[in-house]
């Protein structure tokens, strides 16, 4: 069966799924590959990339996909960035939008919220950094029955949707946000507490449809895509 009649393995973070689904079925239709995506948290990501996972592609942080490049998992000279993707407040479509202009404003509104909607908090980007703004801001006790994690930002926000305007506060990246139905961005994190996390996506060393996954990374990152990507949330970084 030739490279072009077969599908492009891609492993990616919650991050860019929106951005991967936009443009997969115009690229199959232009190549005739299609993509088989995986979409996880960060940390399960990278660990299905470590553990002998078979994949063309990879979406993750920028610094993740450095580690995988000098285990010699992915074509160093391949790594292009997608963008900047800021972590954010979400609520339910119909809710309130909380006050979270700043730390003092932030800690009253999740203080007051119902519940809490984050991604896992052990293997998530904005899950680990959402912990930790709990516990600066001294919540962390008070918050632990009124946290609810999922695996990642997008079963998080999918089920902030589900529970509907009750008052609950949802966190994870704004891309995550932005392509999920029935939530509705509130803002990015105020300062002190905001975090951006830059993604790229690599091509595999051992890729098996090397020229199909160097394209569809071009088309991801070109600027062709440039508005799409600034849509989906990603924005424009300096290196």
């Amino acid at each position: 069966m030739s490279e072009r009649t077969t599908s492009l393995r891609l492993l990616s973070a919650g991050a860019a799924k929106g951005l991967v689904e936009a443009l997969a079925s115009a690229f199959e239709a232009a190549t005739g590959a299609r993509i088989d995506a995986t979409f996880d948290a960060a940390g399960a990501i990278r660990n299905a990339a470590t553990d002998g996972g078979d994949f063309d592609l990879v979406i993750l942080p920028a610094a993740m996909l450095d580690t995988l490049a000098s285990q010699g998992l992915v074509d160093g000279e391949s790594i292009a960035a997608l963008g900047s993707v800021p972590t954010g407040i979400a609520v339910a479509t119909g809710d309130a939008l909380p006050d979270v202009h700043d730390a003092d404003s932030l800690k009253a509104s999740l203080a007051a919220a119902s519940a809490l909607y984050c991604p896992d908090t052990m293997r998530s980007t904005a899950g680990i950094h959402f912990t930790g703004v709990l516990r600066t801001l001294g919540l962390d006790d008070a918050s632990f029955p009124r946290l609810r994690t999922y695996p990642n930002g997008a079963k998080a926000m999918a089920a902030l949707a589900a529970r509907g305007a009750q008052g609950a506060i949802g966190c994870t990246q704004i891309t995550e946000i932005l392509y999920t139905p029935g939530v509705v961005l509130v803002a990015p994190l105020p300062a002190p507490f905001e975090l951006a996390t830059i993604y790229a996506i690599a091509v595999a060393a051992n890729a098996r449809r090397g020229s199909d996954a160097r394209t569809f990374a071009t088309r991801l990152t070109g600027v062709e895509t440039h508005a799409l990507r600034r849509a989906g949330g990603f924005l424009d970084w300096a290196p």
